[in-house]
Parts: C-alpha cells; sequence; structure tokens
C-alpha cells in the first residue's frame, strides 16, 4: 500500500458512565451484534470494523473516534501539520514507544493516526 494514511478497523464509542451499560446491552442483546474484547475493554464486531465502547467518566455525551492506519507515522505528523491539522495526544494516553498519535478533524472528532502495528512492540 502507498497511501500515506488510510481507513483503520477501530471505531471508539466513549460513552459515560450512566450511559455504558445501556449502550453495551444495545448492541449485545438487541442488536445481537458478536461481543469482542475483555473486561475493560469491551467491544462488538460491525461487518468489517470493530466498535469499541469506552467507558469515560469526564464525558456527559457520548463521542466517535476513528482511526486512521499509515506505514509511516513520522511521515504522516509532519503531512498533517503542515496541513494545520491540530494534534491533541493529552486527550488520552498511549505508550511511550507508541508510533501513533492523536488529532481533530475540522469538526472536532477525533482520529487516532497509529501503523498497523503500533501495538506491538518494536522489534530488537
Amino acid at each position: 500500500m502507498t497511501e500515506l494514511l488510510y481507513g483503520g478497523v477501530d471505531v471508539a464509542m466513549k460513552v459515560p458512565p450512566h450511559q455504558y451499560q445501556p449502550v453495551l446491552s444495545f448492541y449485545r442483546d438487541v442488536v445481537r451484534l458478536k461481543e469482542i474484547g475483555k473486561e475493560g475493554a469491551r467491544g462488538f464486531e460491525l461487518g468489517p470494523i470493530r466498535l469499541w465502547i469506552d467507558e469515560a467518566p469526564a464525558m456527559s455525551q457520548a463521542e466517535l473516534w476513528l482511526e486512521l492506519f499509515t506505514p509511516d507515522f513520522g511521515k504522516a505528523a509532519e503531512h498533517l501539520a503542515k496541513a494545520g491539522v491540530p494534534r491533541c495526544d493529552p486527550i488520552e494516553a498511549l505508550p511511550e514507544d507508541f508510533r501513533g498519535g492523536w488529532i481533530l478533524n475540522p469538526a472536532n472528532i477525533v482520529h487516532l493516526v497509529r501503523e498497523a502495528d503500533a501495538w506491538e512492540a518494536p522489534s530488537p
């Protein structure tokens, strides 16, 4: 793949505590999507997408966060900075050696831009 940025497979729905269990129940019991993850990381298969439901105590309403992949986060970050795209890394901590970061689109929708294997430990 030669694109600098392309769509990822994860969508995160950040949900306030008072809505968390009802939202899980909606996707599990009403819509009956296949549940994935484990305690603290609940999600559902949504076709080729993984929809993660995250309890977010600091939020008063739900938000959707999207994911973009890149083969080279350094180049992608430089490209986005030159285009005036704001970084918002403090929004949620990522591991120190993580090859990715958080950005906002013009409508303030959070996107995680990351290399496909960013969650894996770097090779020695």
